[in-house]
């Protein structure tokens, strides 16, 4: 009678001489070196500051082509002057709105690595939320989105590889009292990147969000002074009593935190990582 370690040892053989990569091979499967991009093109929406501009320096970093996308000119071009590539990557800027739905078409479609990053924010009751705002809000952080998806996955699936990085929220995943507009454009964005992992994932396109709670970037120290207003409390209370309330670790995340995390999923370590979402929110969904 065959000995069953036998018929393993057979079994491995038959996978390897198959030609499937035996993961058991750390020369075949590198998880352990440096992520190097080198010869990817990037593009980074909300880049001049904040979270997008954290991520763009990670992707250069790392041997990217990026083209840094946002209305400040400013703060674009101190991205750029203050990046110290190796000459191997370089950021490139791109002044922009990407509010401007009919403008997108300009920008750069020959993209390996899209993060949608940019976003703004309105704290109101629904009864009295501006109208257009809430139209500015879903036309800037899901109508652009899903029209800069359309015109680089081309792209992607001509090149048998793409990663389509959005950058959700906690409130992709859960809802606040007083930003609808916000919370309905995340949970919208959800869902967009569902239906491009289950597209994409066949021709090698992975889409996934991330989802921190909130972020020390200059979004969320804009919206304290709202936050006091609709809450009825004072400004220095906001971050304690508003914004660090429901999480268990208390402190803001660092926009480092969330380009890290952007910068794993371009490696190779996750190649099966589709159409999920990261919480980075310090433990606000395990209520």
């Amino acid at each position: 009678m065959p000995d069953a370690r036998d018929d393993a040892r057979d079994h491995a053989t038959d996978h390897a001489s198959s030609g499937a990569p035996d993961r058991r091979d750390p020369a075949r499967f590198p998880v352990n070196e440096p992520i190097d991009l080198t010869g990817r093109t990037a593009l980074v929406t909300g880049a001049a500051s904040g979270i997008g501009a954290s991520v763009a320096r990670a992707l250069a970093a790392a041997g990217a082509t990026v083209h840094a996308v946002d209305r400040d000119e400013d703060g674009l071009r101190a991205l750029a002057d203050g990046f110290g590539g190796s000459g191997r990557s370089s950021i490139e800027t791109i002044a922009t709105d990407l509010a401007d739905l009919d403008g997108l078409t300009a920008l750069p479609t020959a993209i390996d690595i899209l993060v949608n990053n940019a976003g703004v924010q309105h704290v109101s009751p629904i009864e009295e939320f501006p109208l257009e705002r809430f139209d500015l809000i879903l036309d800037l952080m899901l109508v652009s989105p899903f029209r800069l998806i359309r015109q680089t996955l081309p792209h992607m699936y001509a090149g048998g590889w793409g990663r389509v990085i959005n950058i959700s929220s906690v409130h992709g995943l859960r809802a606040s009292a007083f930003k609808s507009a916000y919370v309905t454009a995340k949970h919208g964005l959800e869902g967009l990147s569902k239906v491009v992992a289950l597209e994409g994932g066949p021709r090698g396109v992975t889409s996934t969000c991330i989802n921190p709670a909130y972020v020390r970037t200059p979004l969320v120290e804009a919206q304290v002074a709202d936050q006091a207003r609709t809450h009825g409390i004072p400004e220095s209370d906001v971050v304690e009593k508003v914004m660090l309330e429901p999480v268990a670790v208390k402190r803001l995340v660092e926009p480092d935190e969330v380009a890290a995390l952007v910068l794993f999923l371009c490696g190779p370590a996750s190649a099966s990582v589709n159409g999920t979402s990261f919480s980075m929110d310090g433990g606000w969904t395990a209520h």
